[in-house]
């Protein structure tokens, strides 16, 4: 796979615009209804990593790292400061901030996954790129300890146990994890005249599947 597993400076990724996208085609009917429908079952994420620049020295960081990852061609990992942990901002981590799954004495891997809730509604997102030594995993009330219980995959985010959960036992994770992405144009644009006007570059960043 085309990707490098390194982080995009935390410190220039802070500030940076960005969120989910969705793609839903909308078809408006002849009498004013609307049909909708998504090819996507996963959302992606969209950031401008521009925003996040202070100092030229900060470009010359952002040139280095575009150059190292041959432009779009090899992917990387990002902090998402709106959104990178398994629990609300304002809280600590938890071994039992998500239910990830229900244990059936035969399954010994289970992804890594946030639920968003609102109203009756939630969506299950795969965390694939989980921070290495933040994973904190629980069955039932059980605090499991990794490399005595089970293993962490940070690549795939997929947590693996030595010996399967029990038949009904639900399995919590806690972790910060990033978000898998890459350049998402086939040059970097910098003008120091306008940067040092208060102008900073547009450095699109897009998630991708991993």
């Amino acid at each position: 796979m085309n990707f490098h597993e390194v982080q995009f400076p935390a410190s220039l990724s802070f500030g940076a615009l960005g969120g989910p996208q969705r793609r839903v085609d909308v078809v408006t009917l002849a009498n004013g209804y609307e049909e909708r429908n998504t090819p996507w079952a996963h959302s992606r994420r969209v950031y401008d990593a521009g925003l996040g620049l202070r100092s030229l020295d900060d470009i010359e960081t952002v040139i280095a790292f575009y150059e190292a990852r041959y432009g779009q061609m090899y992917g990387f990992r990002w902090k998402d400061w709106s959104d990178y942990k398994s629990a609300i901002p304002s809280a600590a981590i938890s071994r039992e901030d998500q239910l990830i799954a229900t244990g059936d004495g035969e399954t010994f891997s289970f992804q890594l996954i946030k639920t968003y809730r609102s109203g009756g509604h939630s969506y299950a997102r795969p965390i694939k790129k989980p921070v290495r030594g933040t994973v904190q995993i629980a069955v039932e009330q059980d605090d499991k300890q990794e490399n005595i219980d089970y293993s962490v995959d940070e690549t795939t985010g997929v947590v693996t146990f030595f010996h399967p959960p029990d038949p009904d036992t639900r399995v919590y994770a806690g972790y910060e994890f990033d978000v898998p992405v890459r350049f998402d144009s086939d040059s970097l644009l910098t003008n120091m005249a306008n940067f040092n006007a208060g102008q900073v570059p547009d450095i699109p960043v897009r998630e991708v599947r991993v």
